[in-house]
């Protein structure tokens, strides 16, 4: 017998609570966020108490037993509900069948220096939700310890930001709302190398490779999509590094550049023991 769904209107209080954390203002009010698709909700639920509830279609449901059964086991409310249900609350034009609730995820930056990072990715005036997502899964691929976004940055939990990541949001330690100043006397204090990725940049990332200076632990400056960073920030780091043009391309992307700096400094630190495999899903 087919299962019936138990929130048929999109009027019920629990959708219309859902639906609301599209909106930043009451995403920062309840320091809730929503997660949506397979991936994305497995990894929420697999994340000690992040999921608060999962909004299933019954077919998803199905489809997704273990998904399911995962978060009512990590103590998740779940609701099935009709589709057009789920597409009231999902943010993407074809929705997957499945949007979670979840708990906010940063931390303290003074969490991160007591990690004692070894490789830290800081986006200063990012502004495109997508770009920091990417971003956030680039570092999680490369092995980095934390990210850093600063008070001038987007929202880490815009739901663009949480679809680009694929996941990443919930692998790795995050800061938010950190001044950039902030931000680099307290690495520079730990003993993290500056970064500035610029296309600008007196040296370029072969020079640094070549010179065997990329081993220690460092921290990347990525900046503003559309004018990189500002010269105050860039006095602010050890350096200033470009990612060198063997081709005719007039440059590269935020999420381009960021995934070539940040494999390279891992490639640099795992020198000795090799570097780990990573397949992108």
């Amino acid at each position: 017998m087919a299962v019936a769904p138990e929130l048929i209107s999109p009027r019920s209080p629990r959708v219309s609570a859902a639906r609301r954390l599209a909106k930043r203002n009451f995403r920062g009010k309840e320091r809730l966020f929503l997660a949506e698709g397979p991936q994305a909700v497995r990894e929420a639920a697999g994340h000690g108490q992040t999921l608060v509830e999962l909004f299933a279609t019954v077919d998803a449901a199905e489809r997704h037993a273990d998904i399911v059964g995962e978060a009512r086991a990590a103590g998740a409310r779940v609701h099935l509900a009709d589709e057009d249900v789920i597409a009231d609350i999902s943010t993407t034009v074809t929705p997957q069948g499945l949007v979670g609730v979840c708990r906010f995820l940063d931390v303290p930056f003074e969490e991160i220096l007591a990690g004692r990072p070894k490789l830290v990715a800081v986006l200063a005036h990012v502004r495109d939700p997508g770009n920091a997502g990417t971003v956030l899964r680039c570092a999680d691929a490369a092995g980095a310890d934390a990210v850093i976004l600063t008070d001038a940055s987007v929202d880490l939990y815009n739901p663009k930001s949480v679809r680009a990541s694929v996941g990443s949001h919930f692998h790795l330690p995050v800061a938010v709302g950190v001044p950039v100043e902030q931000a680099v006397q307290g690495l520079k204090a730990a003993g993290v190398r500056l970064l500035a990725a610029d296309g600008a940049g007196e040296d370029d990332l072969d020079t640094e490779l070549d010179r065997g200076t990329m081993g220690t632990p460092t921290a990347w400056i990525f900046g503003n999509e559309a004018w990189g960073l500002p010269e105050e920030t860039r006095a602010l780091a050890d350096a200033v590094v470009r990612v060198p043009i063997h081709g005719r391309a007039e440059s590269l992307n935020l999420a381009t550049a960021a995934a070539v700096c940040l494999y390279a400094s891992a490639r640099a630190q795992r020198a000795a023991g090799g570097c780990r495999s990573v397949t992108s899903s």
